[in-house]
């Protein structure tokens, strides 16, 4: 089974985690894990000031925070694992690559980072479920 793993650094994505090491008799190494990290787009303004090499220090920067842990969570339970991070608006990316990528199942947590952000920009979990052809595993 292929699996895709959106992951946000925040503590629901730990519990996700937490989920797949409780899990191992259904989620477990003879699977294809691809976890995917989405940062959104800088407004372009602050791009333009920035500079292109600031701007893509920051993706990389960001990137490495969510993911370097994720990285050695799957070290630690010997699951081979693939890590992708893209740049752009977190849910339709998320369901693009899930959809495009023809996984068998997208896991996420049902929360992320920002409880205001969720507030004011709606729940990406919820924007995914909308978007997505593929079944979705949320954990809470």
């Amino acid at each position: 089974m292929k699996i895709l793993i959106a992951a946000d650094g925040s503590p629901y994505t730990k519990r996700m985690l937490a989920y797949v090491a409780a899990h191992d008799e259904w989620l477990g190494p003879q699977h294809e894990y691809t976890v995917l990290h989405v940062e959104p787009t800088l407004p372009h303004n602050a791009a333009h000031m920035l500079g292109r090499e600031v701007c893509e220090r920051y993706y990389r920067d960001q990137a490495a925070e969510v993911l370097d842990p994720v990285r050695k969570f799957f070290e630690q339970q010997s699951l081979k694992a693939s890590f992708l991070s893209k740049i752009g608006p977190s849910a339709a990316t998320i369901a693009e690559a899930a959809d495009h990528g023809r996984f068998d199942i997208l896991m996420m947590g049902s929360h992320g980072h920002g409880a205001l952000a969720s507030m004011v920009l709606g729940s990406v979990t919820a924007k995914v479920l909308g978007l997505c052809k593929v079944p979705v595993l949320i954990v809470r």
